[in-house]
């Protein structure tokens, strides 16, 4: 990580304000106490006071901070940090101990005394909590070189001190000067731990966890100030005349202030450490003179915890301070120059050499050999280490599938692996020394620029590798799509690149597939609906002359049935070629699905809206033509039409409103005739909902009863006898008014279904406004017909009820329940009691299915009437083919049966076959008396309409059916024909046949 990105990683300092401010007031509380002491604090007194009493309170301080610190850490660094708090509570009991005697007591410290029993408490607590905090050895030949070099280093001090002080010390404490062995032991005591002290502060400095580096920092620099306040105090020259409260104690009561300060600086510094692990540097405490030397030993301990170069190599970190890394290498070599000095120094002096000086710098030698010898070894394996790795991962570069290219910060590639020969076509040899941008194609290199830019100015740690796809140059000079992951080195870049020009390809296969027709391979109604979207919203947003085309064959499905599916498919693929051939380069043809098309027309800023609709209808009149001409198909001629609507894209307007508009212009064309264009127009939408809203009317009324059952009497034209009833829907409005379905659908001005000459529409045949609701409302009035017949029929009444059915309700199988058989088995209504008034069929009912279903229902006992002969086109088919009981003529015949001569001469024709065929005939819309007299000359046997009654609710029924007849203009005249009784007649409707209107109130 470079620098820079190492400070945008790093942690943002927390309370530096208040961080600063304790820096500034531990600076001068340090300075007074250094102030005080130059100047002996007035008194001798006083100066006694600070220099023992100050002194034990400032140890005591860090001793309280220590402890208190190693209640907030991690357990493996607790340890240490106890006892760096013992340590300082020793220096401080035995600094109050010494001002006991001085200042309390004004006589001189007894030696050996308790103060220093406290003193010599203080090295070995630190030099453990220092093999605490301590990075371990992870190996024996670790543990061995961590001992030779402790003894290297107190070997070389020992013999240095030796020669200096230590053995005059020896030779007076044989010598019996100082009064007792114990004072001889305690003058060499404080020496020798100040050098074990000092030996494994250097040892374990460059061991030291990395963990909480301030902290440790902090302590070793407090260690580092007493270390050389007691290396004064040992000069012979300070010794001998120093008394407390003196200069020299500024320094040990500053270290002390310092380590107690150490690690709570450190937590302000970094405010979440993971385990807050501060190398701690036990606070130095001065008891008595010799116990200020062990005091700087103890502190000086704490620079322990250095790592050896080996390991730093064997761990692959980069060795950021060259001089710091190579102190723990040089530290046995500088050990043995201080040992030499030492002997030098007695030789130069002309002093006998001291067998003890000989023996430790034999030792020292001795330690330096083997622990080279151990580096040697360490050496080789790691040289071996590190060539295995290096061919390892040679052969892994080598032989990967990716190329590995190294470019340099000015884009000179400086290293290219073999792949590039396999991937690239080209030898590295070649690629090494080009320029990177030169093999990158044109059209991506920007962009693969800003990417590298913006990479290497980004922090590494929050995005250490990026990816970088681009079309890359091949030795055979063509473009391969290559994905690189991209990574720093030294500046420049590490690129793993592949080879993906089949991905590449596939998924553009995949996408082309997405968006285009199987089949015609047109753009698909996602790809058109996006492209719809793009014009509206892109630079051509503010042109309104953009045009929408929606296509639709007419005739195709006949082809399909016809001629069969693979024929169809290849019509439509001969029409996709013929709209792709017609639109212009920058439009849009399309397949939306099955035989529908659509086409965008961009628009060419044109602002006449008049002449924009002339071009473009000329457009769609010129695809109408072009899509209607004859197809060769399979050896023979097929013709189909086009049917086009046509939407502009007004202001505001979004793509979906846009094609659902181009889409009911195109309906409007199918139902204006087809083979057409049509313009939208904003009221082909209005009618759009008006109908969703009045099938949603329709649906409340059918699901909440508001329809009604009517039923108008079926009257012999001989002699007035109410020989059946037809049963009649009605729509009871809020107001109370009947309205037949067809009334109701004219009442909300929708224009399908209108009524014919005579009135409204029947309700089977325009009663909703699609097929659901139609068989809804036809499954209501069949089994609403048979439960009330039954209910007349178990109180005397056996007149029949007539009900009208269309060819599909009657062979819809999905409602069995709602069958005629069941209903009838569930009312108990007699078989012979129900008319099924059959609606003139649908040609895509199959006459098959027709004939069986109304043979069986006629073997039931059920009856059988043909509604609205003589206006359907499969009349005579279903009086040849079905078993049919009674033919009731059309309403349109009956209206102008007076008037017209060609209707009577018709009518009168009609009426002569039924009787032939043994049929009864059934006159509907017998509205005035000259109809029924002319109805009846002919020959026809019962009528209904307003000549007789109208449609009568239940209770009006029944009084009807008590009275039995209805008047009969010229009853006495007798029919030319003679029909018997109608044991049951039909009183609906068909298409252009409808129902009796609802008489005034």
């Amino acid at each position: 990580m470079s620098a820079p990105g190492a400070l945008l990683t790093r942690p943002p300092a927390v309370s530096g304000g208040r961080g600063l401010a304790a820096q500034l007031l531990l600076a001068v509380i340090s300075a007074g106490y250094a102030v005080g002491a130059a100047v002996g604090w007035g008194t001798q007194e006083a100066a006694e006071i600070m220099g023992d009493f100050g002194l034990s309170a400032a140890g005591l301080l860090a001793a309280v901070s220590c402890f208190h610190y190693a209640r907030t850490i991690g357990r493996r660094e607790r340890p240490a940090w106890l006892l760096f708090a013992f340590s300082s509570l020793m220096a401080a009991v035995g600094n109050l101990v010494w001002g006991w005697y001085e200042v309390v007591l004004g006589q001189e410290v007894p030696k050996p005394s308790v103060a220093d029993f406290a003193f010599l408490c203080f090295a070995p607590s630190a030099i453990v909590g220092l093999l605490v905090l301590a990075k371990r050895p992870v190996t024996r030949a670790g543990w061995v070189c961590l001992a030779l070099d402790s003894w290297l280093i107190a070997g070389s001090l020992l013999t240095l001190s030796w020669s200096l002080a230590l053995a005059h010390a020896a030779r007076t404490a044989q010598s019996g000067a100082l009064g007792s062995v114990p004072r001889a032991a305690l003058s060499l005591a404080y020496p020798l731990l100040d050098i074990a002290l000092v030996s494994m502060v250097l040892v374990l400095h460059f061991r030291r966890s990395a963990t909480n580096r301030s902290a440790v920092n902090t302590a070793i620099a407090a260690l580092a100030l007493t270390v050389l306040s007691d290396a004064l105090f040992t000069s012979p020259l300070l010794s001998a005349h120093y008394q407390s409260g003196q200069l020299l104690d500024a320094g040990w009561f500053a270290g002390s202030l310092l380590l107690a300060y150490a690690p709570w600086g450190a937590r302000r510094m970094h405010p979440v450490p993971e385990a807050p692990r501060p190398a701690p540097t036990p606070r130095p405490r001065r008891g008595g003179r010799g116990a200020g030397r062990a005091a700087a030993a103890r502190r000086g301990a704490l620079h322990g915890g250095g790592e050896q170069l080996s390991a730093h190599a064997r761990e692959g970190r980069p060795v950021s301070r060259p001089i710091t890394g190579s102190l723990p290498a040089l530290t046995p070599y500088l050990a043995a120059a201080v040992c030499t000095l030492g002997i030098l120094y007695n030789v130069i002096e002309g002093r006998k050499v001291d067998r003890m000086v000989v023996f430790t710098g034999c030792t020292v030698v001795l330690a330096l050999v083997i622990r080279q010898g151990i580096m040697l070894l360490d050496n080789i394996a790691l040289t071996q280490e590190l060539a295995q790795k290096e061919n390892h991962f040679r052969s892994l570069v080598q032989g990967s599938s990716d190329v590995i290219m190294i470019a340099a910060p000015t884009g000179i590639l400086r290293y290219v692996s073999p792949a590039a020969a396999g991937v690239y076509g080209r030898d590295a040899e070649e690629l090494v020394g080009s320029e990177l941008s030169a093999l990158i194609h044109p059209e991506d290199l920007g962009r693969v620029v800003h990417e590298v830019r913006r990479f290497l100015a980004a922090p590494p740690a929050e995005e250490p590798t990026t990816r970088i796809e681009c079309r890359f140059k091949s030795g055979d000079g063509e473009w391969l799509n290559v994905e690189s992951t991209v990574n720093r080195h030294q500046g420049g870049l590490i690129l793993n690149s592949r080879d993906v020009t089949e991905r590449v390809r596939l998924q553009a296969q995949l996408q082309h597939s997405a968006e285009h027709d199987p089949l015609t391979d047109l753009p698909n109604r996602a790809l058109f609906t996006r492209r719809v979207r793009q014009a509206l919203t892109g630079r051509r947003a503010g042109d309104h002359s953009t045009a929408v085309l929606f296509i639709d064959l007419d005739g195709f499905k006949a082809v399909n049935d016809t001629i069969g599916h693979q024929a169809g498919d290849e019509l439509l693929i001969e029409a996709a070629r013929r709209l792709q051939d017609s639109v212009r380069a920058g439009d849009t043809a399309a397949r939306l699905g099955g035989d529908e098309f659509a086409a965008l027309i961009l628009g060419d800023g044109n602002r006449d809206r008049s002449a924009r609709e002339y071009q473009v209808h000329e457009i769609a009149d010129r695809l109408r033509t072009t899509l209607s001409q004859p197809y060769r198909i399979a050896g023979s001629e097929v013709r189909v039409a086009a049917s086009i609507g046509v939407a502009f894209a007004d202001p505001g307007i979004t793509p979906s409103d846009l094609m659902r508009n181009a889409d009911l212009a195109m309906y409007r064309a199918k139902a204006g005739g087809k083979n057409r264009v049509e313009l939208y127009a904003p009221q082909m939408q209005a009618e759009v909902v008006r109908k969703a809203e009045l099938a949603g009317r329709l649906r409340t009324a059918l699901h909440e009863g508001e329809f009604a059952l009517l039923h108008q009497p079926v009257v012999c034209l001989g002699n007035g006898a109410v020989t059946a009833v037809a049963a009649q829907a009605r729509w009871r409005s809020a107001q109370g008014i009947l309205f037949t379905p067809a009334e109701f659908l004219r009442v909300a001005e929708y224009s399908e279904g209108a009524a014919g000459p005579g009135g409204p529409a029947g309700p089977a045949s325009s009663a909703a406004p699609d097929a659901t609701r139609t068989a809804e409302l036809s499954r209501w009035l069949l089994e609403e017909a048979v439960d009330q017949a039954a209910d007349r029929h178990r109180s005397g009444h056996d007149v029949p009820v007539a009900v009208r059915m269309t060819a599909q309700r009657l062979l819809d199988r999905s409602m069995p329940g709602g069958s005629v058989e069941s209903l009838l088995s569930r009312y108990g209504l007699p078989p012979d009691a129900l008319v099924i008034e059959l609606a003139d069929s649908d040609p895509r009912v199959p006459f098959d299915e027709l004939e069986r279903r109304l043979t069986a229902l006629r073997r039931l006992g059920v009856r059988i009437a043909l509604d609205g002969f003589g206006s359907g086109y499969a009349a005579i088919s279903a009086l040849r083919r079905l078993p049919v009981d009674v033919l009731k003529l059309d309403r349109g015949l009956v209206e102008g049966v007076v008037e017209s001569p060609r209707l009577h001469k018709i009518t009168a024709g009609l009426l002569r076959i039924a009787n032939d065929l043994g049929m009864q005939s059934v006159a509907d819309g017998v509205d005035l008396p000259e109809q029924l007299m002319a109805l009846r000359a002919m020959g026809c046997t019962h009528g209904q309409g307003m000549a007789f009654s109208g449609p009568l609710d239940e209770y009006r029924l029944r009084r009807a059916l008590v009275r039995g007849t209805f008047p009969v203009p010229g009853a006495a005249v007798h029919p030319a024909l003679a029909g018997g009784s109608l044991g049951g007649s039909m009183a609906v409707h068909r298409g252009s046949n409808n129902e009796t209107p609802v008489p005034p109130a």
